[in-house]
């Protein structure tokens, strides 16, 4: 994933999971806020120790931005989002991922049906 849709300072984070809202299932919790001057819909992944070991969670990164990378054209690009794993992750495939995140997504309407 490219600089321009990344989240990765601390401060962005909190300003996101401060003053966002939320949406969650049992699979991941979202956290958005909307920026009227955002040319591109940027991520931030936050994925815990106490799902797994290091490649585990990096794999769970990886399906994360895969997904993103995937659906970027239909999600809405005045959008800052904070997606954060739960543990049931740790035992879903890249289809689970995906389906996961559609519902999540669809229920907030973020995904246009383009």
């Amino acid at each position: 994933m490219k600089k321009k849709y990344r989240i990765k300072k601390n401060k962005e984070f909190q300003a996101i999971l401060g003053n966002g809202k939320s949406f969650a299932n049992r699979q991941f919790i979202v956290y958005y806020n909307t920026i009227p001057q955002n040319e591109n819909i940027r991520i931030g992944i936050s994925v815990g120790k106490k799902i797994g070991k290091a490649h585990l969670r990096n794999k769970i990164k990886r399906y994360i931005r895969e997904y993103f990378n995937k659906y970027k054209n239909k999600l809405p690009n005045n959008i800052n989002i904070v997606v954060i794993a739960r543990k049931q992750t740790a035992e879903m495939g890249l289809p689970e991922f995906e389906a996961s995140l559609n519902h999540i997504f669809s229920k907030l309407g973020f995904l246009n049906k383009k």
